[in-house]
């Protein structure tokens, strides 16, 4: 099994104990549609898209797990690491990248480094993507706004 499916079984567990069919439901689509807005940007900015992937799975694996989203990037970078390391699948550079990330992306307003950038941008597109008929918030127009222009969008 590749390590992306490793750690999609691990969401994938948590996901299914969240007691409420909308919340499971909005995890799934969340996490999912995160990772893979993650694999194209890592794509089209030349970026680790395997760990760009992971970073999106797990980025709010905090919220889901203790359906609580106080300080959950901070939290979620903590819990990303155990769920890592029990994986036993990667290096600790791989782990700290990922968890960097995750550590990072509720910080929309500052820039970050360039893999860093992928994950908060990803998790704007989602948001943004998620009903294109909801309104963009405030706190993320600039960061869509930015997203659109580099993938030729209006």
């Amino acid at each position: 099994m590749n390590r992306i499916e490793m750690v999609r079984e691990q969401v994938d567990k948590i996901l299914l104990n969240v007691p409420d069919n909308f919340q499971r439901r909005c995890g799934y689509l969340h996490l999912y549609g995160v990772a893979q807005a993650c694999t194209m940007l890592a794509m089209k900015r030349n970026e680790n898209v395997e760990l760009a992937t992971i970073a999106g799975m797990l980025h709010d694996i905090y919220t889901y797990s203790k359906m609580d989203s106080t300080e959950h990037a901070h939290k979620g970078s903590i819990l990303a690491r155990e769920i890592l390391s029990s994986l036993s699948a990667f290096s600790d550079e791989e782990i700290d990248l990922i968890c960097g990330a995750i550590y990072h992306h509720s910080d929309k307003e500052s820039s970050h480094s360039a893999f860093d950038e992928i994950l908060i941008d990803a998790d704007v597109l989602q948001h943004c993507l998620y009903n294109p008929l909801f309104k963009v918030a405030i706190h993320e127009k600039a960061r869509f706004e930015n997203i659109k222009r580099e993938l030729g969008l209006k």
